[in-house]
């Protein structure tokens, strides 16, 4: 079996930028994000150590960011009022010759990571491990719902989204 610190790096290498995207997606504000992101990788570390393989190791890594980052929300709620995110806060996008393009796409998304961060935080870890690519039976597992509930959940918060996107919600 492999070791705490090979598996932490394994998860570290794989995982690392899905866990950053998770991050952004649950907090606004730059440091903030940072001390989320820094938290999920200590609680990873600390519970590889009794990861006992009867999920996928996936599954596990996605369990305990997303437990750790809906703790920080809950926390986050009770410390300080909601923040709007600021342009400075989002990755740069690929540039482009268009200007204009970019700052359209860079706005959009903008209103996206708002409507997104404003989920309640079982909607949010539904939405952003179906943004991962991870499947509904992969989604039910980790959050304990069962694989129809969350196809049905991803159904209905993509429709709320896409009609509070259009209305101009969150800009």
């Amino acid at each position: 079996m492999a070791s705490r610190q090979d598996l932490y790096d394994e998860v570290a290498r794989t995982f690392g930028p899905a866990l950053e995207r998770l991050a952004r997606a649950y907090e606004a504000q730059p440091d903030t994000r940072r001390d989320l992101l820094q938290d999920i990788h200590l609680a990873l570390w600390r519970s590889l150590e009794t990861f006992d393989a009867r999920c996928a190791l996936r599954t596990w890594v996605y369990r305990v960011a997303h437990n750790v980052a809906t703790s920080h929300v809950i926390r986050s709620n009770r410390l300080r009022s909601r923040q709007v995110i600021s342009l400075d806060s989002l990755e740069p996008i690929a540039d482009g010759n268009d200007a204009e393009s970019n700052a359209n796409r860079r706005f959009a998304l903008e209103r996206l990571m708002s409507l997104v961060q404003r989920l309640s935080p079982l909607d949010r870890q539904v939405i952003l491990l179906f943004l991962e690519g991870v499947d509904a039976s992969s989604i039910g597992e980790i959050t304990g719902l069962s694989s129809g509930n969350v196809a049905t959940k991803i159904h209905r918060i993509k429709n709320i989204l896409v009609h509070q996107f259009h209305l101009g919600g969150a800009s």
